[in-house]
């Protein structure tokens, strides 16, 4: 991949990124007792709820793409307005073009979102002088107990923050790898903004790492304090013991897919949504509630924007839904 143009990473009026050396917004390296949990199978995942009123913006699916597979997750946007706003501002900004993970401690968290490298195909060594980053927005309101209550549970996704700051959340974020329920408790609870419902596979071969099994620990190769105190378990895309290049590391491709509803000319409703590559995306409609589900399409997703017509113009008002079935 070429090295991507800074003016299509962060809007016109934004700095170029500049090396990294502040410490890393990291959670506690010892304390925790982490279980690996085995996930439930899920048969699908509900997209969005909409009335079909006019435009609205609706429920967020993101897409973690790693060279393992693509780890899809559902947003707790009612819940975590203010947390999920934030992911989907650093996401907007093309904050998270050329990011990698920079942690991952098995059956516990594998954390990503701040470090980039301006070209993933670099086969230079991982340095001080090539880590990079761009200045955070101002930190957020931690959310834990905001709506509904959520754990640190395998497979949800939750901010990261500086260490006893309970209101410091910025960019990072972390994939629980095991039972952390302890976090929940922590200087106010590590706030769950999402959950995985489709790739726990993905989180299980990080599960399975080891130091020196795609895992490094950069104080083998450097006495440098940024590398050192950032890299101490960083997952790497090799097995064996040698110094990473820009290249071994595990690159994340995030990418989200988002539902709106259209009132077309003859008052029918246009149901259009980013649909998920390779999977059965069902519409769904009910007139009232309690629901009763009916389907009005069954689309297989290429990836891109979808479009489905309901045919039956001045219809009450009716809810629509998407479910990806995994």
């Amino acid at each position: 991949m070429n090295t991507i143009p800074s003016h299509l990473l962060l809007p016109r009026n934004a700095v170029r990124p500049h090396p990294r050396s502040k410490p890393a917004r990291l959670l506690p390296r010892s304390g925790w007792t982490s279980n690996r949990w085995a996930a439930a199978a899920l048969a699908g995942w509900l997209l969005t709820l909409l009335l079909a009123a006019g435009p609205v913006s609706a429920g967020t699916l993101a897409q973690f793409r790693t060279a393992f597979g693509s780890i899809d997750v559902e947003l707790y946007d009612q819940d975590k307005p203010v947390t999920v706003a934030n992911f989907l501002r650093y996401l907007q900004a093309g904050y998270f073009r050329n990011v990698y993970f920079h942690r991952c401690i098995p059956g516990f968290v594998l954390q990503g979102g701040e470090y980039i490298s301006l070209d993933q195909s670099d086969s230079s060594l991982l340095t001080e002088n090539n880590i990079y980053s761009w200045p955070d927005f101002p930190p957020i309101v931690n959310e834990y107990g905001a709506g509904a209550t959520l754990s640190n549970q395998y497979g949800t996704l939750a901010m990261a923050r500086a260490s006893g700051q309970t209101n410091s959340a910025t960019s990072q974020w972390f994939f629980n790898l095991g039972n952390n329920s302890a976090l929940d408790a922590v200087d106010g609870g590590f706030t769950v903004f999402g959950r995985v419902v489709g790739g726990t596979n993905i989180l299980n071969i990080f599960n399975s790492m080891r130091l020196n099994a795609g895992i490094i620990d950069m104080g083998d190769w450097s006495t440098h304090p940024v590398l050192t105190n950032l890299f101490s378990t960083l997952p790497v895309l090799y097995v064996g013991a040698a110094a990473p290049r820009l290249s071994d590391l595990i690159y994340v491709d995030i990418t989200t897919l988002n539902v709106r509803i259209l009132r077309d000319t003859n008052q029918a409703n246009r149901i259009r949504w980013t649909s998920v590559n390779g999977r059965t995306n069902v519409v769904e409609y009910t007139d009232g509630f309690p629901p009763a589900w009916n389907t009005l399409a069954t689309r297989v997703g290429t990836g891109g924007n979808l479009d489905e017509v309901d045919p039956t113009t001045h219809a009450p008002a009716r809810f629509y839904r998407v479910r990806v079935l995994y």
